[in-house]
């Protein structure tokens, strides 16, 4: 249980010491700050602790937001501020000083505050030792700390007049979701998120329904019957009302965590291409063999998550990050129907999944697949082909945090690491060279010769090499990672085909889908700070170089039924050391909570 240290005089008629307990808090009164630093030391270190003006009036989620939100040490409101146990010996000590200062009585020498709160005396405090204090927005909602009784009624009126439920409704709907999203399932999944945490259900657990609501739908298409692709279209959609009804709650509720962010950051990839291969098994049924689609679909859509992870890394923190591309964009926002058709163009997981969903009740695996390729692979080119231009127009610097991200990224191995530190000399820029190793791979793949495709990954894996041989500061280098992600997952994709064995297409599958998991991992915990996966473990399943090399050799060596075997096999391997080395990070102590905030395409 957390404890709240309700400072000063009570007030007649004040809901607060309700108010805290309604949001879990121990409550305790202390009449001024030698009192509080008393009962501050008395709490166990490993609870959170609020201090709080007893004038303090505003709206219960106004409290909720400053004193509950797991994600941040430190927070504060007007009239409050919190401490999580990480942060607590900082609150200890601007405490400590704010009760010297004023000899426990009476106000601080502190910068003067338009009404003394010990509070916010202290929440400036912790600006100054230089603690990152969050203070959310608060919007429409009141926090104040009045100065008369004239000041408090006006702010209890003030409090009156905002509907704090419609507050927290609205907020637990993301600021920028896509055109469906916005107006056809969070209408009413809010309200479904509302009816969850009333009954005590927490977002992993709805999470995990969404997932299984997934796995049942990709069953249902599996049956290869009419009435099992009409089901398979309905749970999709019941999926996604989960899926968003999850991350409604956790804002709802507040309740972010660990796992719910490991969870969040893999399960939507997972019901998604588990839904692809379950298309493809129930087209099989029928004896239509779609798998090369199914694929290839898999292919592009990671291919275009890389793309975006990548050009956001590169300009997270770049500095004159400015153009005239972006300057027009900006400008179409402010023209409303604009903005919702560039945010349908680009088939977020709302459009993506309606239009997969429709076709999949209305038309068969196939027509379902050729429409989701071109879609994609429009949405693709109109992205890619937009940041190009940014970036091509715009004078960023780009930082050394930036270019280790796109170098961790890129999921070079042993081989590429070797080439670049024992080759000298520049053969140009980074994506030059790597759009060389590519074209050479891709030539060698089609070439109909059966060693080319070997010869053409040892090519390609020097240009790897070669192309993270200086820092991936330059305009274009962010193509880098989604350029190797397309070169690996294609060479997969084009064997398997060649190889034109019963089962070599879903064992391709398997394979891409567990190295995509890692490149997904890799992702957010790079934007959760916490660095790329061990090298270890980028050592321990070949780097995307040393994976390329090896197909290509497995292909090269072996028969066709071998090769599908060989293919199986190393799909199974690489998952169980990606999977079991991700748990253990994502339910580990020192693992971020990343929450995604804004629709990803």
């Amino acid at each position: 249980m957390s404890t709240a240290i309700v400072t000063g005089q009570p007030v007649p008629g004040s809901s607060l010491e309700h108010d805290l307990r309604s949001l879990g808090f121990e409550v305790r009164v202390a009449a001024d700050a030698a009192e509080t630093e008393s009962l501050l030391a008395a709490v166990p270190a490993d609870r959170r602790v609020a201090l709080v003006d007893s004038r303090f009036v505003g709206h219960p989620h106004a409290l909720r937001l400053g004193l509950t939100d797991p994600r941040f040490p430190l927070a504060a409101v007007p009239g409050a501020v919190t401490a999580q146990p990480a942060a607590r010996p900082a609150l200890t000590r601007a405490v400590a000083r704010e009760t010297s200062a004023d000899g426990g009585t009476g106000a601080g020498s502190g910068p003067a505050l338009a009404v003394d709160s010990l509070a916010d005396r202290v929440a400036t405090a912790l600006d100054a030792d230089g603690g990152t204090v969050h203070r959310p927005e608060l919007g429409s909602l009141v926090a104040t700390v009045p100065a008369d009784p004239q000041a408090r009624n006006e702010a209890r009126q003030a409090v009156a007049a905002v509907d704090d439920e419609a507050v927290r409704l609205k907020s637990a709907v993301k600021s920028r979701d896509g055109f469906f999203t916005t107006f056809f399932i969070s209408p009413y999944s809010r309200y479904l998120a509302r009816w969850c945490a009333r009954r005590g259900l927490t977002p992993n657990q709805v999470t995990t329904a969404s997932l299984l609501t997934a796995l049942i739908a990709a069953g249902c298409a599996a049956t290869g019957t009419r009435g099992g692709f009409v089901a398979a279209g309905v749970l999709l959609i019941a999926s996604f009302v989960l899926d968003c009804t999850d991350g409604q709650l956790a804002r709802y509720a507040l309740k972010y965590s660990t796992l719910g962010a490991w969870l969040d950051a893999t399960f939507d990839r997972a019901k998604e291409y588990a839904y692809y291969a379950g298309l493809a098994l129930g087209a099989a049924r029928g004896g239509d063999d779609v798998w090369a689609l199914a694929l290839g679909a898999m292919v592009l859509q990671t291919c275009r998550h890389v793309v975006d992870f990548s050009f956001n890394e590169a300009n997270h923190d770049a500095t004159a990050n400015t153009s005239p591309t972006a300057a027009l964009s900006d400008k179409l926002d402010s023209v409303g129907w604009t903005v919702w058709l560039r945010r349908m163009i680009v088939l977020p997981i709302g459009e993506r999944w309606a239009l997969i969903a429709v076709l999949t009740a209305a038309t068969t695996p196939r027509i379902t697949f050729y429409v989701l390729l071109v879609g994609c692979a429009f949405a693709a080119t109109y992205t890619t082909a937009g940041r190009v231009l940014r970036s091509v127009t715009r004078k960023a610097q780009r930082t050394d945090r930036a270019a280790r991200a796109l170098a961790d990224l890129a999921d070079n191995g042993p081989l590429a690491s070797f080439v670049a530190r024992t080759t000298r000399g520049r053969l140009g820029s980074p994506l030059l060279v790597a759009l060389a190793g590519t074209a050479v791979l891709a030539v060698s793949l089609f070439s109909g010769v059966t060693w080319a495709p070997v010869a053409g990954a040892l090519v390609y894996a020097t240009a790897a090499g070669r192309a993270l041989y200086r820092p991936l500061k330059g305009a274009l280098d962010w193509l880098v990672p989604p350029l190797f992600r397309f070169a690996e997952y294609g060479t997969v994709l084009v064997l398997a085909a060649e190889a034109d064995v019963n089962g070599a297409l879903p064992a391709a599958f398997g394979l891409v889908a567990a190295v995509a998991y890692h490149h997904y991992d890799t992702v957010y915990r790079i934007r959760g700070n916490a660095g790329a996966p061990p090298a270890w473990l980028v050592r321990a399943i070949g780097g995307q170089e040393g994976r390329t090399l090896l197909v290509t050799a497995l292909a090269a060596l072996l028969t066709a039924a071998q090769f599908k075997a060989a293919l199986t096999v190393l799909a199974v391997a690489v998952a169980l050391v990606v999977l079991v080395e991700s748990i253990r990070f994502w339910v580990s102590a020192g693992a971020p909570a990343v929450h995604d905030e804004g629709e990803t395409a």
